[in-house]
């Protein structure tokens, strides 16, 4: 498993930064990181590509650029020097729309010296923190930040100051079909809701029954619970194994807790817990949380 000691000091060195995005430019002068605050030209400034929020809502981003012609930019857009005399947004991509709507020039900027992993994980941080991120979002950053520069989940749960099970729990949101993500970038259905359907055979389905009925996250396990003693009722090979819900609750709830697939064969003798991982990370996570007990 990695252990960059460097990585495992990124939640304080970034949550410290993210600290100073906000502050005004004479309160960490002292610090050569820092570039004078000043103005940019707009059109010299533009977004990252790799930012892992890609959903704006119109009607918020209007209501903003209303209060921006009132009041100007009250928080300064963090960017980094790119080709070009260009700038490159870390953080405050909403503020930098917003102002473009307002019409504006100019716009704030602090300025930061930083590499592509960096820009990343700042990204990721300031947007977890504001809760900016839709769910399918913060899964995407996470994946993104895993494929591209190996981070665990252990490292990630550091970073954004959240547990290795929330890290792992975002990850399974992506194992669900686009229609369902989208439900969730839009807003119309939970990361709660979602996670219930993960295990069930029409996902798509029950979520949209799920936002049509307006459903609570309980409601939507049961119906999910159903899906699935429905779904092993109506194979041949498992008649003879049919799984009461309290089983497929406890399922649900370990693999919940781990982030990982669960499956609890029962019996009245005794059954067989299965637990499935993909990676030596996990089953070293596995591996602890049980020498732990």
């Amino acid at each position: 498993m990695n252990d960059d000691p460097s990585k495992r000091r990124l939640g304080r060195g970034l949550a410290a930064l993210i600290g100073e995005m906000d502050q005004p430019i004479t309160d960490i002068a002292a610090k050569p990181s820092v570039s004078a605050d000043r103005k940019v030209a707009i059109d010299l400034v533009i977004r990252n590509p790799k930012n892992p929020r890609k959903f704006f809502a119109e009607e918020d981003l209007q209501d903003l650029a209303s209060s921006i012609r009132q009041h100007g930019i009250v928080q300064p857009v963090v960017v980094r020097p790119v080709a070009d005399g260009r700038f490159e947004i870390i953080a405050g991509e909403r503020r930098w729309r917003a102002a473009q709507l307002a019409g504006l020039n100019e716009v704030p900027v602090i300025i930061r010296e930083v590499d592509d992993r960096t820009a990343l994980e700042l990204a990721i941080v300031e947007n977890v923190q504001r809760a900016d991120l839709n769910p399918v979002e913060e899964a995407l950053g996470y994946e993104q930040l895993i494929a591209e520069h190996g981070y665990t989940q252990n490292d990630l749960g550091e970073i954004i100051g959240k547990s290795r099970s929330h890290v792992a729990n975002s990850l399974r949101l992506l194992k669900l079909p686009d229609l369902v993500r989208d439900m969730m970038t839009s807003g119309t259905l939970s990361a709660g809701h979602a996670r219930a359907l993960i295990p069930t055979s029409d996902p798509v389905g029950l979520a949209r029954t799920i936002i049509a009925k307006g459903m609570s996250v309980r409601d939507a396990e049961r119906i999910a619970q159903n899906n699935i003693r429905s779904q092993s009722q109506s194979a041949p090979e498992t008649k003879s194994v049919q799984k009461d819900p309290d089983t497929i609750a406890l399922e649900r709830s370990l693999s919940d807790a781990l982030g990982l697939d669960v499956i609890v064969n029962h019996k009245a003798n005794g059954g067989r817990l299965t637990i499935s991982y993909k990676s030596l990370e996990q089953l070293e996570n596995i591996c602890r949380l049980l020498e732990r007990r």
